[in-house]
Formats: structure tokens, sequence, C-alpha cells
């Protein structure tokens, strides 16, 4: 029984270690000739390409750690989103969550931190599928716009880091404006995990409890219109209202 566990374990730090390996040289491995071609490509074929590439990696690494049998995921709602402009907004509870969106939406462009976007690993690929920095209001906001307007989805994530409050964060008054002058609906989603696993708090070295399960809902589509302060707040009750019922609904 002894060496059954300790063989378990074993396995469990190989699939969860070896998965994060494999995850860093897949976007190294991309990152590095994209960071070339999105010089020698022009810029809205390079986007759709880069974006399109992303979403293949994402969905490589999710396919692999779910061969393992330690890792779940239902994100077959996203599939309904495909080809419509959007803003797609979510919750932010672990580093995995833009690799969960990503991996189902060909289209899609992420608001970054700037030093994300600086990073070898990610940058160059970052950098081709037009994903935005964060460091600039005013290139946020007219970057946004063209993201749309030229069938991209970008998905924001309104508390600006991952959720150290539960059940979210304060909102970012930043994503609103955005919203705003973008013109485009904004989708509600929310990201339900079984762990605290890559939240803000989890060290890396800590293993999680397994199986890990990931599961994506849609919320309600919302118009950004009027106020952007109350918008913002009304958007971050209904999160918070649709949270904790979805809580509330598990433990009855």
């Amino acid at each position: 029984m002894w060496v059954r566990q300790q063989l378990k374990s074993l396995y469990e730090y190989f699939v969860l270690y070896g998965g994060l390996l494999f995850f860093a040289l897949l976007c190294l491995a991309w990152s590095l000739p994209a960071g070339i071609l999105r010089h020698l490509m022009p810029r809205r074929t390079g986007e759709r390409v880069g974006q399109y590439a992303i979403m293949v990696a994402f969905r490589i690494y999710l396919s692999v750690v779910r061969t393992s049998g330690l890792v779940k995921c239902d994100l077959t709602a996203l599939d309904s989103l495909r080809g419509e402009p959007l803003i797609i907004t979510t919750n932010h509870p672990a580093l995995i969550d833009v690799v969960l969106i990503g991996s189902r939406l060909p289209r899609m462009v992420c608001v970054l931190k700037a030093n994300l976007l600086d990073n070898p690993m990610l940058g160059g690929g970052a950098r081709m599928a037009g994903y935005i920095r964060n460091d600039s209001t005013g290139n946020l906001i007219r970057r946004a716009a063209i993201a749309t307007r030229e069938g991209s989805q970008l998905l924001i994530f309104p508390e600006g880091t991952r959720t150290v409050t539960d059940p979210v964060n304060p909102f970012k008054g930043g994503f609103g404006l955005v919203a705003k002058k973008a013109g485009v609906p904004i989708q509600t989603a929310f990201i339900e995990a079984s762990s605290p696993f890559l939240g803000k708090h989890w060290p890396l070295w800590k293993k999680p409890d397994f199986p890990l399960v990931y599961r994506v809902r849609l919320g309600e589509r919302f118009e950004a219109t009027g106020d952007v302060k109350k918008f913002v707040n009304d958007l971050e009750d209904y999160y918070r209202r649709e949270m904790r019922e979805q809580k509330l609904g598990k433990h009855a």
C-alpha cells in the first residue's frame, strides 16, 4: 500500500511539473519564430495566424494533461461564441485561466501585463496575436476598439489580477471605459475550479489534490452604456451574486 501511494504521488508530481515544463517549451517554441514572422506578414493576417496558433498550442497542452487522467475540463460552452465580435469578461482564479478560454477561441485577443509581453517565452507569440499591453489606458482603448472592429474577441479580467477576495476582487474601472468605447456586447463567463492551484497565493511547489476540474459557463450579455462607474459596479454586483448562488447550489 505504501509503495502504491508513493508511486501515485510521483506520478502526480511528474504530470504537474512535466506539464508545466511542456507548456513553457511549447510557448517558447512558438514565441521565437513568431517574433520574426510578425514583421514579415501583413498585420491583420499575422494577428489571425498568431491567434489561431495560440489556440492550437493551448489546446495541445490541455489535451496532454487531460490524457493523464488528473485534469478534467468542460469548456464547450465557449464554442458558441466563435465568430462574434465581443468583449469576454470572466473571474480570474488562477494563472491557467487564459489557457482555458483561449483553447476554444481562434480569434481571441487578451489584455496582458506589460512584463508578460516583454517575456521572451510569451512575448513573440502574444505580440503577433495582437495581445494588448495594460500599461497605457489610451493605447488599450484604441487597440481594443480596433481588435473588436476587425472581428477579434477581447478577453478582459475585470479584477485586474487573480482573485484573492472571495468571490471576486473589486473590479477595476478602466475596463468599463474600454468596453464602452469598443461598442460591442460584453459576454460574461464564469471559471469554476476545484482547487486554488496556481491562484495568487498558491506556492508553485505545492501539489494540489487531484483530479483538477475546470468548467467554464456563460452568463448574461450586457451593453456598456450610460455612466461607466455605475456599469462597472453593476457588473461586479452581478458576478458576486452569481458566484455566491453557484456556491450555495453546490452545498445545497
